[in-house]
């Protein structure tokens, strides 16, 4: 269900709970400001999420609270899995879903990326 990006952090997220180590995950990378993993229900062969490490519940959240350095950290820490995984030159997609109609089902900021096939037009008409 898709959640309000407006929202206070809560820190019950599968996400949050995923960084305290109290759900499993296949971590594919850690650094002091992300982690990344599998996606559970992957969407193409590669269905990787990238997550901060602090407790922002969207983009919009991240870009107004986080402190210059976790910003910049999240953001290489996307491109450094892309390259980890052998993502860059087929080609991949970054995806992160921010509120209501853009359907993010958690509450926690995440960036997905796709890779593995062509993906196709990044929205049907």
């Amino acid at each position: 269900m898709p959640i309000d990006a407006t929202q206070p952090y809560d820190e019950q997220n599968i996400f949050a709970k995923i960084l305290r180590g109290e759900i499993p995950s296949k971590k594919v990378y850690e650094d002091d400001f992300a982690l990344a993993f599998h996606d559970i229900n992957p969407q193409a062969p590669t269905h990787i999420l990238v997550i901060p490490k602090g407790p922002y519940v969207s983009w919009d959240d991240f870009s107004a609270k986080a402190a210059d350095a976790e910003i910049a950290g999240f953001v290489r820490a996307v491109g450094t899995v892309a390259r980890a995984a052998g993502m860059v030159a087929p080609g991949y997609r970054l995806l992160a879903n921010t509120g209501l109609d853009a359907h993010q089902e958690v509450p926690h900021l995440h960036v997905h990326l796709f890779a593995g096939r062509k993906l196709g037009p990044m929205l049907t008409r």
